[in-house]
Formats: C-alpha cells, structure tokens, sequence
C-alpha cells in the first residue's frame, strides 16, 4: 500500500483520537479502595492551592486530612436514586468511596480555606514560619 497524504493524515487523526480516549479514561483513576478524583496543586508565594473534581460530591461527604508531608481527600459519591432502577447505556462518572493523596512540597501549612462549589473543591493552605 503506497503511503499518500491523506493515509498520513488519516494516521495522524486516528493517533488523535486514541490519545484523547486514553486521556478521558484517565480522568478518574480507579483504586482498589474505589476511586480517585483528578487535582491541580498549584503555588503561591503565601500558599498552596489544591483544586479536585468532586462531580456530585456533598461538603457532608467530604474529609480533609493534612500532615505527614500530604494531604488526603476522602469521601464519598453516592449513586443518585434514580439510577439504582434504570437502565444503564453508558457510566463514566464514578461513584462510591473515593481517596486521594497528595504529596505537599516541604514546609509547615495550616488550612486558611475549604470551598465545595459547583463540583470543584478548593483547599487552600497558608504557608506558615
């Protein structure tokens, strides 16, 4: 088969294609203990700033926990009610208990900020000393 433009391209766009699916499979990592949420933690000159998707996840149903170098996010997504009698075409959000661990630069942080809105959790953490 002789090797033309549009094969290249053809090629090219499936390549696309498939790394962009290996990338939306890997949004939400599955763990043996359920699953984890995707986080940016990003650096201030005064602070930390973590930022973690929690779709459907409830302030309620959420537990920081910082020391030891990292922080954990732990909690749960429960299913919604209506989805525990219908049919199920297709599911790529996660639900169930969920864990997160991340490894804090080196220093000392205390917890200045905690907002859960519109599915993002923000921490942010005020460098200290």
């Amino acid at each position: 088969m002789q090797r033309t433009p549009a094969h290249l391209m053809w090629a090219d766009a499936l390549a696309l294609v498939a790394r962009a699916e290996h990338i939306r499979r890997g949004f939400f990592q599955p763990v043996p203990a359920g699953w984890e949420p995707p986080v940016d933690l990003l650096e201030t000159d005064d602070a930390l700033i973590l930022i973690a998707a929690l779709p459907g996840v409830r302030a309620a149903d959420l537990e920081l926990i910082i020391g030891g170098g990292e922080m954990a996010i732990v909690g749960s997504r429960p299913l919604p009610s209506e989805l525990r009698a219908a049919r199920v075409h297709r599911m790529e959000l996660p639900h169930g208990h969920f864990e997160r661990r991340v490894a804090l630069p080196h220093g000392t942080y205390e917890l200045a900020r905690r907002d859960l809105v519109d599915g993002c959790l923000t921490v942010v953490l005020r460098k200290v000393g």
